[in-house]
């Protein structure tokens, strides 16, 4: 995913070089592009926001609630008006930050690049959260297995055997 015209005004912008695997599917502005033969490399020059086919997130895929975060996210950094999202994405923050108040400074981040415009890093920052929100999730099942357990190395059963 990439922004290829993110540079300061007045300054020359790098093109893009893009490599597309046979049936692989690349996002460039509202277009699908899908490399229907060999293997292709595409130089994309201009502004357009570009989205490679392993970072699209689907509403199916969208089953967590930072991974609502990066499609909402997503479809902001892919649209020509991305206030469209904005109430979606407020209410989806809001949730998030209640249920695990340690995804702030995370979320603030995020907020931050929605509101200056770089929606292409937001994007980045919200693939992030996902990845902590998995992280918070591994972490709350082994305590979950803990408490279920008792003390690790307790081999004492629930009546007090052994």
């Amino acid at each position: 995913m990439r922004d290829n015209d993110t540079h300061k005004e007045g300054t020359a912008t790098m093109p893009l070089k893009v490599e597309l695997k046979p049936g692989e599917r690349i996002l460039i502005g509202e277009c699908v592009i899908t490399n229907a033969g060999h293997r292709t490399s595409l130089v994309i020059e201009g502004r357009a926001p570009i989205i490679r086919e392993k970072d699209i997130m689907t509403a199916d895929k969208a089953d967590t609630p930072a991974k609502r975060i990066y499609l909402s996210v997503l479809l902001m950094y892919a649209s020509r008006d991305p206030r469209e999202q904005h109430q979606t994405y407020f209410a989806l923050v809001r949730d998030l930050i209640q249920a695990a108040p340690s995804t702030w400074a995370m979320i603030e981040t995020i907020n931050n690049h929605i509101l200056t415009g770089d929606m292409y890093k937001a994007l980045k920052q919200a693939k992030q959260l996902i990845e902590y929100e998995q992280e918070l999730i591994r972490n709350e099942s082994s305590d979950a297995g803990l408490r279920q357990s008792g003390k690790p190395g307790d081999d004492t059963s629930s009546d007090g055997s052994r």
